[in-house]
């Protein structure tokens, strides 16, 4: 099975069916360093919701989001 990755506006995690993905509830999920976005992440087929969100980015796969989580916009930077 293959596990997916997509980044979701924070706003949008009211519309997030959390039996869907692999995440548990909205308090658990990884935040941006801006708190603006977050991702969520499931094996096998896309769940039902996911196509009424907007302003999404990817589907990742675990390489790509693996260097999409390693850019400033995920980590802060250790040059302050």
């Amino acid at each position: 099975m293959t596990r997916t990755y997509m980044i979701i506006p924070t706003s949008q995690l009211g519309d997030v069916d959390f039996s869907q993905v692999c995440e548990t509830s909205a308090d658990t999920v990884v935040k941006s360093v801006d708190r603006t976005k977050t991702f969520i992440k499931w094996d096998g087929d896309e769940p039902t919701f996911v196509s009424s969100l907007t302003d999404t980015e990817g589907p990742y796969t675990n390489t790509e989001i693996a260097a999409v989580l390693k850019t400033d916009v995920w980590s802060i930077s250790e040059e302050k």
